[in-house]
């Protein structure tokens, strides 16, 4: 039969969407439109043509209705048809009746069924990806748990449910030592939509990654008894998460950290041993910046008037501590704080050089930047390393001047001095 052939091809991509989820109607309203596209591209326009699909059945109709019109009066051969073709098809007719003839997927020819099919599986596969970029958008900042499938050097593809998701190295903890087929928690950082291109990406980096991972193994947190007022990585190394309690009953930090342990030693783990300060969350600044660089000690915290800047004693035993292994700790604790933080040691050394001795050497616009961060003497620009003094500048003093500026100021102190 004619019509056989509509069957199949409706039969094969009902079968599909049943598979993709996608409903009866959706794929009712794209067929129709498949239809009406190769109608077009046959016959101009599609005004003169009525589709009727029968979900039901599984089956699709298409019929050309023209009026009969004298043989001398045709103007258009898509809405109108000649007299003396029409009773040829049908006796019966007179002028100006109208005339509906059944037409068929097959009179459009095999390059348009093969056309037809193509441009099904095309729209079929783009429901799909609308379906995910809205499902996988509304989970963004969730954990999922995945499988590794191919390891690439730029990136790792996970498989989650039947969908690839991407992990580029910058969301991978650099620890992490995951081979094919390996399982893998992370965190839904972001779902993009590009030239029909489905792009989700996900994370272990990220700050939202610990929350969850709170949220997942402390239930106070979950039932926001306990609050993450914040939380800053360094990951693979260290974090540092404030936590607020909204009960007075319950301690913030203890039900965190757990009976031995045992609560943040499983969130350590999943982190690749990645140290944790838990700290109480507290709205007087100076106190927080206190907590925030913990496991240090701090005397005395001075904060500048806009308290985004504050000079921080500590005991000279506490200084390591204070700035951490490669200056983490004091970084987080800035971080955290929203503060620009300056450690300096308790003991004044006498032989201490005025940061202003040195203007005719660096020029006085560097001296006013070495100010602005609190290096007001010689020893408190050698506490840093040039790496943390062009950070500390944001670029204003680059890298070559920050090794030039070390270099002069060592030169100013015997060995023994320095040490």
């Amino acid at each position: 039969m004619p019509n056989e052939e509509s069957k199949l091809i409706i039969q094969y991509f009902a079968e599909i969407a049943r598979e993709k989820n996608i409903g009866k109607d959706m794929l009712m309203t794209i067929l129709e439109d498949v239809f009406r596209s190769m109608i077009r591209r046959k016959y101009g326009s599609d005004e003169a043509f009525e589709i009727i699909l029968n979900p039901d059945r599984g089956d699709i109709q298409m019929f050309h209705t023209r009026e009969v019109v004298p043989d001398d009066e045709l103007t258009n051969d898509v809405t109108e048809i000649k007299y003396s073709e029409a009773i040829r098809l049908d006796p019966d007719l007179e002028l100006f009746d109208e005339y509906a003839q059944e037409i068929f997927i097959t009179d459009f020819g095999r390059r348009s069924v093969l056309t037809a099919r193509q441009t099904l599986a095309q729209r079929i596969r783009e429901i799909e990806k609308e379906k995910l970029f809205q499902e996988y958008t509304e989970r963004i900042g969730e954990i999922v748990l995945g499988d590794v499938y191919q390891i690439r050097a730029r990136d790792m593809l996970i498989n989650h449910n039947g969908t690839e998701l991407v992990m580029p190295k910058n969301q991978q903890i650099p620890k992490d030592r995951y081979r094919k087929g390996d399982t893998i928690r992370c965190v839904i950082e972001e779902v993009n939509m590009d030239n029909g291109n489905l792009s989700i990406i996900v994370s272990r980096t990220s700050p939202a990654f610990l929350e969850r991972l709170f949220e997942n193994e402390i239930p106070e947190v979950y039932d926001r008894i306990i609050e993450i007022k914040r939380v800053v990585r360094e990951p693979g190394d260290r974090s540092k998460v404030a936590v607020i309690s909204n009960d007075e009953r319950v301690d913030a930090v203890g039900a965190c950290v757990g009976m031995k342990g045992i609560r943040i030693h499983s969130i350590v783990r999943e982190l690749c041993n990645e140290n944790i300060d838990v700290i109480n969350f507290t709205t007087d600044k100076v106190e927080f910046i206190k907590r925030a660089l913990q496991p240090a000690r701090v005397l005395s915290v001075e904060l500048n008037p806009k308290g985004n800047h504050a000079k921080v004693n500590v005991p000279a035993d506490q200084v390591s501590k204070a700035i951490g292994k490669g200056g983490v700790n004091i970084k987080l604790a800035s971080l955290l704080t929203e503060c620009e933080i300056d450690v300096y040691r308790e003991t004044d050394y006498e032989d201490d050089i005025e940061i202003s001795e040195f203007e005719e050497d660096f020029g006085p616009d560097v001296i006013d930047v070495l100010y602005e961060i609190g290096c007001d003497s010689a020893r408190a620009v050698l506490r840093l390393n040039p790496g943390e003094l062009v950070r500390r500048t944001n670029g204003r003093i680059d890298e070559y001047s920050a090794k030039n500026i070390f270099k002069m100021i060592r030169d100013e102190f015997d060995e023994d001095e320095l040490n």
